[in-house]
């Protein structure tokens, strides 16, 4: 089928598109290079709209941002909703989604993005919330239930957007028998408002017998979130600190003077709660879809996969291992690219272990993590927490 992708009613190229597979089989003409997604614009050439790269990666940007194939339970998700493949969901909708303002449009069709998009439209979500976080859900058969912005939710945690007062909110639950997650979150929330870090407000909430956490959605109609992965994807790869620092480097020469400091805090963050998951793909900056201006670093959200693990034990010392860009590295090593470790006032943490403690114990008759699990963790928390207060005095 031939469509549109637009960037709200801007027309950035025509297409032949597979609706089953979705993928793009031909491009036919670009409009407006600078309007689409920027991972794009670096296999654009004017006298080759066609060429393979820019045709991959057209599709491959489009797919990613479907339900994944590594969905926890994606099989049991795709029976609930009565589809043979997650990629059949991106043309429920238009491919709309609640991260940015991008869109197909029908070939010849009037429509406009301001009658469509989720931002100012409500949608149908308790089906779709059902068959996602239930344990038991019946098959959907409302075609009204897949007209939604979780058509378009990437990463492997089951997750579903609701609309609560008019606020767009997405809750996300555990990682199959881990229920760890969503108190990571929070347990992150908590440290950026001591912290005074920019960051997404993370709290708990109880969907059928399941902890969930559950966060606004930071982006607007006017705004979409770029991906760290999309930025440096047309940079010099040097697999050592170099790929932050050019990162780094890129982010102030658009106008982000601030860059440093906020993506340090990501890292003094991560080392905090040992994040073993900042991916390129969940951190980035936000950019106006209007003027292309970049705004401003995307605030820290994404910090669940933390405190991850099976056995501590106070005489072992556990380093524990992160992500900085291409590489993985000891936490100890990642806070190295903090340069003024000193402007960090650490005795805001001065009870936070105590906090986390009564937060895993508030929701223990859900969970049931154990009091020894519970106990290690804190001290496991407090132990970071000590670590960084050393480097402040030494630094």
């Amino acid at each position: 089928m031939r469509r549109l992708l637009m960037n709200k009613n801007i027309e950035i190229l025509a297409a032949e598109y597979d609706t089953a597979n979705g993928v793009f089989l031909k491009v036919l003409d670009v409009y407006n290079i600078e309007y689409a997604p920027y991972i794009l614009k670096r296999f654009y050439i004017k006298d080759d709209i066609n060429n393979v790269p820019f045709r991959t990666n057209l599709s491959e940007w489009f797919r990613g941002r479907g339900i994944p194939s590594w969905r926890d339970k994606l099989d049991l998700l795709l029976h609930r909703l009565d589809i043979s493949a997650s990629t059949e969901l991106l043309d429920k909708a238009f491919g709309l989604s609640l991260s940015d303002q991008y869109w197909l449009k029908p070939f010849n069709s009037d429509i406009k993005y301001d009658d469509i998009n989720f931002f100012d439209h409500d949608f149908d979500y308790a089906e779709f919330l059902e068959a996602s976080l239930s344990l038991n859900s019946k098959v959907i058969k409302k075609e009204t239930s897949l007209k939604t912005p979780n058509n378009t939710t990437d990463g492997m945690l089951k997750k579903a957007w609701i609309i609560e007062d008019g606020i767009r909110y997405l809750l996300k639950s555990g990682y199959k028998n881990e229920i760890l997650q969503p108190f990571n979150e929070v347990l992150g929330s908590e440290i950026c408002d001591r912290l005074g870090f920019n960051h997404v407000s993370y709290t708990l909430d109880v969907y059928k017998d399941t902890v969930v956490s559950k966060c606004p959605c930071f982006i607007t109609k006017d705004t979409e979130f770029i991906t760290a992965h999309q930025i440096i994807n047309d940079m010099k790869r040097y697999d050592s600190v170099e790929d932050f620092e050019e990162y780094i480097k890129k982010l102030e020469e658009n106008g982000i003077i601030d860059a440093r400091e906020k993506v340090e805090n990501m890292y003094i963050l991560d080392f905090l709660i040992m994040n073993e998951d900042r991916h390129l793909n969940n951190f980035g900056i936000i950019r106006d879809v209007n003027t292309l201006k970049w705004l401003d670093v995307a605030p820290i959200f994404d910090n669940g996969m933390a405190l991850n693990i099976p056995y501590y034990d106070e005489e072992v010392i556990i380093s524990g291992h992160g992500r900085l860009f291409y590489e993985v590295k000891p936490f100890d090593e990642i806070i190295k690219v903090v340069r003024n470790i000193k402007r960090i006032d650490i005795s805001k943490l001065d009870d936070l272990p105590e906090y986390f403690y009564n937060l895993l114990h508030k929701y223990q008759y859900i969970t049931h993590i154990s009091d020894k699990r519970i106990y290690r963790l804190c001290v496991l928390l407090q132990r970071q927490i000590n670590k960084l207060k050393k480097l402040i005095e030494e630094g």
